[in-house]
C-alpha cells in the first residue's frame, strides 16, 4: 500500500504501464524520468517487470499529503506518456508491485539498482530540498494542471447543458493522430498495421507544415510513440515515408504533376483599352514597411499605450490588437491588411467575436493610424488601412527604434494572459532592465497584477531578478515552454475549430452562387413588358 492511514505518503512511486504506450515509450519515459529525478538531485530506485512495464521509487524523508504527493505524480505524468498516476490517486486502495513480487503473467518484478545502491539510498532517503527542486522543474507541469482543474470546476458549477460543461478546453482536446505520436497505439479497427498507422501520423504532420528535420527532433522529444513504431528500422524508413507523406498531402486531388504557370498577354495589338498598372508606384518596398512599422511602434510605445490605458482591462486587448496589427504588416509587407477576425483571434489568443467587438474602438482610438477601408463581403474579410498620420511623424522621427520585434500574443501567454504578456515585453523591449515600479509605471497595470504575473513568470524561469531589477531568462525557450504548459493543444483546437466554421460559412455561400437564373424568369409570363419606341415616320412625337 502506498498510503498510510492519515493518507500520507513515505515515497512517491512512479509506474510507467504498457498499457498506456509501447515498451519503447517505457524505455523513453523511465530515462526521461532518470535524467529528470537526477537534475533535481533526488536518489530513487528502479525495478522492472516480466511485461516490459517499469517502476521508479523515490523515497521520502518526510512524508507528503495525498493532495501534494497526487500533484507530483500528475505534473510527471506530463513529462512521461506512460506514466500511470492511479496509484496515488486512489487513496484507500492504491498500491504498487515491488521487487520481487511475483507477477500475474509470470516471472517476478526484477530490481535494477543494484542492491547495495538501493538499501543505501532507502536509508538516506530524499530531504525536502530536494522536493523543492523538483516542484521547480516540473514548475510549468504544476501550473498546467493546476489551471485546468480550475477550468474543469469553473465548468461544472456554470449553468448550462451538461455536454457543453464537459467540453473543457485542454482536457481531451488532443487528436487521435498526434495521441497515436506520443503514446505507439493505435486503432487496429482503423489500421491494419503499425506502418498504416505511422504514413497516417506523418500525413498529419506534412499537412501541418513540418519538416523532416522538425519530426527528426520530436521522436526523441514529445512523439516517442512515432519512434516505437519504427522501431530499428526509423533511420530506413523515415526519409522514405516522409517523401511519401509529402507527395500525398500536397499533390492536388487526380494530379500528378504541377500546372504550369502561363504568363498573361499585356501587349496591346489594335487595342485601345486603358494600360494596365504594374503596381510599381502603389507597392511600397519591403525597406520602407519595415521603416513604417519601425516609426508606428515608435508611436505606439510613446502615446498610443497611454491613450489605451484609459479603456481600464479592455484596453489590454487593444494594446495586443495593434501589435498583432503591426506584426502581421510586418510579415505580409504591405500596410492594407485583410486579415479576418478569426485568424487575429488566433494570433490573441480570444474568441473572434472579442476581435469583432475590439476592433471598430480600436479605429477610433488609434487618432488616424488604423482606417477601415472596406467591409468584408462574402469570403473576402474587412480592409483596414495602417498609416503614420502626419501629428506623429516628427515624433517618430525624433525617437530612436527599440531592438526586438513587436508580438501580438506569443503562445506562452495564451496561458498566462495579457498582463503577463505587456510585463513580459516591458523587460524584454526596454532601454534597460527595469524594477518592479518601473514596469507599473510603464504598462499601467495594477501592482498586484503586476506582482502575480512576475512572480509566475520567475517560477517558470521566464525572468529573474538582478537586484531591484527584471531581466529575460534568456535560456529559457518561450515555445518549448509553451509546450510544457499545454498550449499548442489549445492553439491546435482553435485552429481546427476556425477551419470548421469557415467550411460551414462557404457552403452557405457557395449554395448561393451555384443558383442559375433564366431569362424567362426574369419577366411575367402573361404582361408585356417590352416596350416598342414609336415610329418616325408616323410623326406624332415630332414637332414642326
Amino acid at each position: 500500500m502506498i498510503h498510510g492511514v492519515d493518507g500520507s505518503v513515505a515515497t512517491l512511486c512512479l509506474d510507467l504501464d504498457t498499457s498506456k504506450a509501447l515498451k519503447g515509450v517505457v524505455d523513453s519515459d523511465a530515462a526521461r524520468l532518470r535524467t529528470l529525478l537526477s537534475h533535481a538531485g533526488a536518489v530513487f530506485v528502479e525495478d522492472f517487470s516480466p511485461s516490459g512495464g517499469r517502476h521508479l521509487y523515490v523515497p521520502l524523508q518526510e512524508r507528503l499529503s495525498h493532495p501534494e504527493a497526487r500533484e507530483l505524480i500528475e505534473a510527471l505524468g506530463r513529462v512521461a506518456t506512460s506514466l500511470d498516476p492511479s496509484p496515488h490517486q486512489n487513496l484507500t486502495d492504491g498500491c504498487i508491485r515491488v521487487p520481487g513480487s511475483a507477477h500475474k503473467s509470470g516471472g517476478h518484478q526484477s530490481l535494477i539498482t543494484p542492491l547495495s545502491q538501493a538499501y543505501d539510498v532507502l536509508r538516506r532517503r530524499n530531504t525536502p530540498a530536494t522536493i523543492v527542486a523538483l516542484r521547480a522543474a516540473l514548475a510549468p507541469e504544476l501550473h498546467r494542471n493546476r489551471v485546468e482543474k480550475e477550468r474543469q470546476v469553473k465548468a461544472t458549477a456554470s449553468p448550462g447543458p451538461k455536454l457543453a460543461r464537459l467540453r473543457v478546453p485542454g482536457a481531451g482536446s488532443e487528436s487521435p493522430l498526434r495521441r497515436t505520436a506520443r503514446t505507439g497505439l493505435y486503432d487496429t479497427a482503423r489500421y491494419a498495421s503499425a506502418s498504416e498507422a505511422r504514413m497516417a501520423v506523418l500525413n498529419h504532420f506534412a499537412a501541418c507544415g513540418w519538416t523532416l528535420t522538425q519530426v527528426r527532433n520530436e521522436l526523441t522529444g514529445q512523439f516517442p510513440g512515432l519512434a516505437a513504431l519504427y522501431g530499428t528500422k526509423q533511420d530506413r524508413l523515415l526519409p522514405q515515408e516522409w517523401a511519401k507523406a509529402q507527395a500525398f498531402t500536397n499533390a492536388p486531388a487526380g494530379q500528378t504533376t504541377t500546372p504550369v504557370q502561363r504568363r498573361g498577354k499585356h501587349a496591346f495589338i489594335n487595342n485601345t483599352s486603358p494600360t494596365e498598372p504594374t503596381g510599381g508606384a502603389l507597392k511600397p518596398s519591403p525597406a520602407a514597411i519595415h521603416q513604417l512599422v519601425n516609426d508606428l511602434e515608435n508611436v505606439l510605445y510613446a502615446v498610443l499605450d497611454h491613450k489605451l490605458k484609459e479603456h481600464g482591462r479592455e484596453g489590454l486587448s487593444l494594446r495586443l490588437l495593434i501589435r498583432g496589427l503591426l506584426g502581421y504588416m510586418r510579415t505580409k509587407q504591405t500596410a492594407v491588411l485583410d486579415i479576418g477576425c478569426r485568424s487575429l483571434a488566433v494570433a490573441l489568443g480570444k474568441h473572434h467575436v472579442t476581435i469583432a467587438r475590439l476592433l471598430p474602438i480600436l479605429v477610433k482610438a488609434s487618432d488616424g493610424i488604423l482606417t477601415k477601408v472596406m467591409d468584408a463581403r462574402h469570403k473576402a474579410a474587412d480592409v483596414y488601412f495602417i498609416q503614420l498620420p502626419a501629428q506623429y511623424q516628427q515624433l517618430a522621427r525624433d525617437l530612436t527604434w527599440r531592438k526586438g520585434q513587436v508580438h501580438a500574443v506569443r503562445p506562452v501567454f495564451r496561458a498566462l494572459g495579457d498582463a503577463a504578456a505587456l510585463i513580459y515585453e516591458a523587460i524584454e523591449r526596454g532601454r534597460h532592465s527595469p524594477t518592479t515600479a518601473e514596469i507599473i509605471r510603464t504598462t499601467g497595470i495594477s501592482r498586484s497584477a503586476t506582482t502575480n504575473a512576475l512572480f509566475t513568470m520567475e517560477g517558470l524561469a521566464m525572468v529573474h531578478r538582478d537586484g531591484h531589477r527584471w531581466q529575460i531568462t534568456a535560456t529559457t525557450g518561450l515555445r518549448d515552454l509553451a509546450a510544457r504548459l499545454g498550449v499548442l493543444e489549445d492553439y491546435q483546437s482553435h485552429v481546427a475549430r476556425n477551419r470548421r466554421e469557415r467550411a460551414v460559412w462557404h457552403a452557405y455561400l457557395e449554395r448561393f452562387l451555384d443558383q442559375q437564373v433564366n431569362e424567362a424568369d426574369l419577366y411575367h409570363a402573361e404582361r408585356e413588358e417590352h416596350w416598342m419606341p414609336p415610329d418616325d415616320k408616323a410623326g406624332f412625337w415630332l414637332t414642326a
